[in-house]
């Protein structure tokens, strides 16, 4: 079966349309129709900057997107377009969110299957005016959806870890962490791991919020007053959690082999771990929307946009 898929093609000062052009270029054997959401200069200038050819077409309106190929599906006002790789721009941050919004709105009409989204860079939406702190709240917002979750997933480690809170700062992760939520994260978690991963019954692991899962209270009393009754709710719910885990020694005894999920209180908890054994294979997901969307686990990399010295796996 052959899908619509959409690729916003995120800063392009930053190394999306780069990665973008090495993952089509590298494809075999595609019966999929790729819309890449972007403005044709932009990837013209990569494709001729980093010589990869690339077999595409550009294309004004939808109704114009040849199935089976590649199109470029111009999606920004038309203005100056100043590409300046590795450059801070709220003009690309500008961009960067045309795409993403174009994105949303093919999906919800039912006229693209899946959304990709390349790095975007928070600083430079955030001086586009678009204040938010990532691409998954835009993306909940723009679905109305309200129980979603990031997951950050690799396949081949059959590693998939959820997050309890995301881009917040670290001082405030303790109010956000609630037995309400845990057991709110934990269904959407469960729901996911069945729907889109085919998962009879997924086995949940929940870290701790302290060092060494609060060792008994010592270290903090999160554990024994929050954590551990919403494991026990989520379970009575016939959802096979368990925890709460120390997040250390679970992923040093690689502990994550014989879990379906894990549930992470906080951002770098979760993602440090994940990235250190998922770096270039890991797939950032977001359970719980009416779309399917998908992204690398990377950022725009200013430092090497424009080098050629992308990984596009």
């Amino acid at each position: 079966m052959s899908h619509r898929i959409a690729i916003s093609s995120g800063d392009y000062n930053g190394i999306g349309p780069e990665v973008i052009l090495k993952c089509l270029s590298n494809l075999k054997d595609n019966n999929d129709t790729i819309i890449i959401l972007s403005a044709p200069k932009v990837i013209d200038f990569y494709s001729k900057l980093l010589d990869i050819p690339l077999s595409r077409q550009n294309v004004r309106a939808i109704d114009e997107v040849q199935s089976g190929k590649v199109n470029v599906l111009e999606c920004y006002n038309k203005g100056d377009i100043n590409i300046d790789p590795g450059k801070l721009s709220q003009s690309a941050g500008k961009c960067a969110m045309m795409a993403v919004e174009k994105g949303i709105e093919l999906c919800n009409n039912g006229l693209a299957d899946a959304l990709v989204t390349a790095p975007i860079s928070k600083e430079a939406v955030n001086l586009a005016g678009y204040h938010i702190p990532g691409h998954t709240e835009f993306l909940a917002e723009h679905t109305n959806t309200t129980d979603f979750m990031m997951m950050l997933v690799n396949e081949n480690l059959n590693l998939r870890v959820g997050l309890a809170s995301v881009h917040i700062p670290i001082a405030d992760v303790p109010k956000k962490i609630t037995e309400e939520s845990i057991i709110q994260y934990l269904r959407i978690m469960n729901g996911s791991l069945q729907r889109d991963f085919n998962i009879a019954r997924p086995r949940i692991a929940v870290f701790g919020l302290n060092p060494h899962a609060g060792d008994g209270g010592i270290i903090g009393k999160e554990e024994q007053d929050i954590i551990s009754p919403a494991i026990q709710k989520a379970q009575d719910l016939s959802i096979n959690a368990s925890g709460p885990h120390a997040a250390d020694g679970f992923f040093g005894n690689k502990k994550y082999e014989n879990c379906d999920g894990i549930l992470a209180m906080y951002h770098d908890q979760g993602l440090v771990p994940f990235k250190a054994l998922s770096f270039g294979a890991g797939v950032n997901f977001t359970a719980g929307l009416p779309i399917v969307r998908t992204s690398p686990d990377h950022g725009t990399a200013f430092d090497i946009a424009g080098k050629g010295k992308a990984n596009p796996s």
